[in-house]
């Protein structure tokens, strides 16, 4: 490779073939996960990014030793660098694994959507278990290579969608699935993003890149482009198309956590996106609403899923669910909550207000008004059939130490990535698509492939 890093192998050619089959941690018991230790010892753990959410992962394992830091920005990483004055500082962090390899039991990072495959594929092929920040990843094409990587390379894995911890959010799953609600029909989706700029065109000019960054770094696998002050980093690229996710990148892994498991939601065969405001070539729009559409699967009916997107706070209206499915809801709690999952069932509905899913709320056929889950008569009598947490990070120490898998671990996570991401992909062609779960492809678009995988900058391949 031009940077002179060690690579053992590329990813792409023989997962792509099929070389490995697409089971998860949790389906091969005989599995023995490498860097295995026992529940007494503590783990070396690096981090990959450690400003903004990377600092919030670093003091989440803090009780494990920290061996190692990288971040592209010291500016952002100022604190926990600080922090850590024993640890070894890397801006690269092809660079940190070559170099502090040997020293590293598992990685957890959180860095732009964009950089997500590539640092986790590295961590993986050299046989690091990771925790990677929601989305797992940028492409649908990527989501599905990370869990086919998570299974080759017998790595312990989380995703940081935290409500799969919650108690309200199991104990959702296991009423829907009870039937509590009946055969659920619809689900609605929506939450209050984006609370950063997108809907705009990229500016002209350039800045001088900050001492403190390295912008070579942050760009990673994306196309080269001008520096601009403000305009990327920190924060502000989820909106953009080479960075980011968008809101359903950002918000999806939370929100839909709970029906995507409760409705046993596999593959779509039509995703379209219905409206949108004005679409901008670089960034994603101020709202949008995305249908998906799912076939029969396991005893449960064809159901449409809506997603809609959008701030209140901005100077327009975003697109919200119809008013007929949502009036229980307002009429339970006085106004729609910005952000929301509605499950609609034959018999009912369940409704969780919260992105975490900690809470949701019922109302049977009837009923005018939603009654809290725990306390609704209908729920009473549904056993519990899904172990609680420990706590969301701890499900991962305790896969790496004991081999149980975490609730959120890659075969469940990428599956739940690669369904989401698909909306980003429609949004971007701009018609239904006929989609072709297992190949990856539109049927009638085949426009689409551009969106459903990258490709790399030289160096940077996944």
């Amino acid at each position: 490779m031009d940077n002179g890093l060690t690579r053992r192998h590329f990813f792409y050619g023989s997962l792509l073939a099929g070389a490995v089959p697409a089971v998860g941690f949790g389906s091969s018991p005989s599995l023995k996960m490498l860097g295995y230790k026992s529940p007494n010892e503590k783990l070396n753990v690096a981090a990959i990014g450690a400003g903004g959410q990377g600092a919030s992962n670093i003091q989440a394992i803090a009780a494990e030793n920290i061996v190692a830091l990288c971040d592209v920005d010291d500016k952002n990483a100022a604190r926990m660098f600080t922090a850590y004055p024993k640890a070894p500082k890397y801006r690269d962090f092809r660079q940190m694994l070559d170099k502090e390899g040997k020293n590293i039991d598992a990685v957890v990072i959180a860095i732009p959507d964009h950089m997500h495959a590539t640092a986790g594929m590295w961590c993986m092929e050299r046989g690091k278990h990771i925790y990677l920040q929601k989305p797992l990843v940028r492409t649908v094409f990527e989501a599905r290579q990370m869990k086919l990587a998570a299974a080759k390379y017998g790595v312990a894995t989380q995703m940081g969608n935290q409500g799969s911890a919650e108690t309200g959010l199991r104990r959702a799953v296991e009423v829907i699935q009870a039937g509590v609600i009946g055969k659920p029909l619809e689900l609605h989706v929506w939450t209050n993003r984006p609370i950063w700029p997108q809907g705009l065109e990229r500016p002209k000019g350039q800045d001088p890149v900050p001492a403190t960054l390295n912008w070579d770094c942050w760009l990673g696998p994306a196309a080269k482009r001008p520096y601009k002050k403000d305009i990327y980093d920190p924060f502000k690229w989820r909106g953009w198309y080479e960075f980011g996710t968008g809101a359903l990148g950002d918000m999806a892994c939370h929100t839909v956590n709970m029906p995507f498991r409760s409705l046993k939601l596999g593959y779509p065969k039509v995703v379209e996106c219905e409206l949108a405001s004005r679409m901008y070539p670089e960034t994603f729009p101020l709202t949008s609403r995305i249908r998906f559409e799912f076939p029969e699967r396991e005893g449960l009916p064809p159901l449409k899923f809506w997603w809609y997107d959008g701030n209140p706070s901005q100077a327009f209206k975003p697109v919200r669910p119809p008013a007929e499915a949502v009036k229980e809801i307002i009429s339970t709690m006085g106004k729609l909550p910005e952000s929301g999952a509605l499950v609609i069932g034959d018999k009912g509905k369940l409704f969780s207000p919260d992105d975490y899913g900690a809470q949701f709320f019922v109302a049977m056929k009837g009923q005018d008004e939603l009654q809290q889950g725990n306390n609704h008569e209908a729920c009473k009598a549904v056993p519990q059939s899904i172990p609680r947490s420990p706590g969301h990070m701890q499900e991962w120490f305790r896969m790496m130490k004991e081999g149980t898998p975490a609730y959120s671990n890659f075969d469940i996570a990428a599956y739940l990535t690669e369904i989401i991401l698909l909306g980003c992909v429609a949004l971007r062609v701009g018609k239904k698509l006929e989609w072709d779960g297992p190949n990856m492809k539109a049927l009638n678009a085949p426009e689409a492939a551009q969106f459903v995988k990258r490709e790399y900058r030289p160096g940077w391949a996944a």
